[in-house]
């Protein structure tokens, strides 16, 4: 097992999500549903008796890819969930994913979701599985990814809480148990994903920073906080600018996760973050054109204008699940090649080297 202090320099890595085969998901069907915050049974090409072994060879194949990439730490692509944050939040004790409601989404759009009908509660492990069969089949560092409290507390209907910040608090301890125990099962670094931190600004001035550290208060391994703008694919005019970039400094997480490519980002504002490793996104997914190498050594070049290379990761700017695989992998490959180019230029041996006897058990 490599923990993220073991790494070389500019370490890459998924945000969490890879393409889902098409014969597991029906990625037409899942896209028209944008991202489900409730259950979408529907999406799965596979019955519900087979579907578990099926995700599992789907986990083979991203890990695989990951690592054939040159990827230094691997997740298992959430292959097993409809979306980043509904195969969590639906798991948990007071949420009752058979009523739903609706609210405004980040477009602006109505969005179904689950309705809260009391207090909420983590009834057991729900990703404890899946990082233990990435674990037993990597060598390399893997992360685990988990929807932040302060975004599934957006992301429900509230009528048992009224108080939504009550609402986070107690999500907010259900995750720190599945963080913990996550870790214990041999993730190296667990990421909370807060991307509705942007969608309301005033809430998270007002007790985000305050959640998400509840959330991680204890938590004995590296934790990553990722903050995005959407899906590239869903979302085309993304700002250059994070509003709640104070929000992320005042948290305890050791990394801060931000888009960069596609929204052109403006990087001189991320000197806020002295104290955390930034995970820069350096792959654009709107564009299906696959970056050259050149191009994305030139996004680390500028970044690290900013930020020292000790303290920056690399990555694409959000989950990748809505390309198709072949561009996915190609951009992730790239990725790492810029690196190991930044790298030597750095006086650091190439991307790999520490890892690249490992293979899949």
């Amino acid at each position: 097992m490599n923990g993220w202090a073991s790494l070389p320099l500019l370490p890459t890595s998924l945000v969490g999500s890879y393409p889902q085969p098409g014969w597991l998901v029906d990625v037409d069907a899942l896209r028209a549903l944008r991202v489900p915050r409730t259950r979408a049974p529907q999406v799965w090409r596979v019955p519900a008796d087979r579907l578990e072994e099926a995700q599992d060879d789907a986990a083979r194949l991203a890990v695989d890819d990951q690592e054939r990439a040159g990827l230094d730490v691997v997740t298992d692509g959430e292959v097993r969930r409809e979306s980043y944050s509904n195969h969590f939040a639906t798991a948990l004790e007071g949420v009752d994913p058979m009523r739903t409601a609706a609210v405004l989404g980040r477009g602006g759009h109505e969005v179904t979701v689950p309705v809260v009908t009391g207090p909420v509660r983590r009834r057991g492990p729900i990703g404890v599985r899946d990082v233990a069969f990435v674990r037993a089949r990597t060598g390399r560092a893997v992360k685990a990814t988990l929807p932040g409290p302060f975004t599934m507390a957006e992301q429900s209907e509230t009528t048992h809480y009224g108080d939504r910040r009550a609402l986070a608090m107690d999500l907010a301890d259900a995750v720190r148990e599945e963080a913990a125990a996550l870790l214990e099962a041999g993730a190296d670094v667990v990421q909370l994903d807060e991307p509705w931190l942007e969608r309301f600004p005033e809430r998270a001035f007002a007790y985000g920073a305050e959640v998400v550290n509840r959330a991680i208060e204890g938590l004995p391994g590296t934790i990553g906080l990722h903050v995005c703008f959407g899906y590239g694919s869903l979302i085309a005019d993304k700002p250059a600018t994070y509003t709640t970039l104070a929000v992320l400094a005042d948290t305890a997480a050791h990394q801060v996760s931000l888009e960069a490519a596609q929204p052109h980002l403006e990087l001189a504002p991320l000197r806020v973050l002295s104290d955390k490793t930034v995970v820069l996104g350096v792959l654009d997914l709107r564009d299906e054109q696959v970056e050259t190498v050149a191009t994305v050594a030139e996004r680390i070049r500028r970044a690290l204008e900013q930020v020292p290379p000790e303290r920056l990761a690399l990555a694409p700017d959000c989950g990748m699940k809505f390309l198709p695989r072949h561009v996915a992998y190609a951009k992730l490959s790239a990725m790492a090649e810029a690196a190991a180019i930044v790298r030597a230029e750095l006086g650091e041996r190439p991307a790999g080297t520490e890892t690249k006897g490992a293979t899949a058990r």
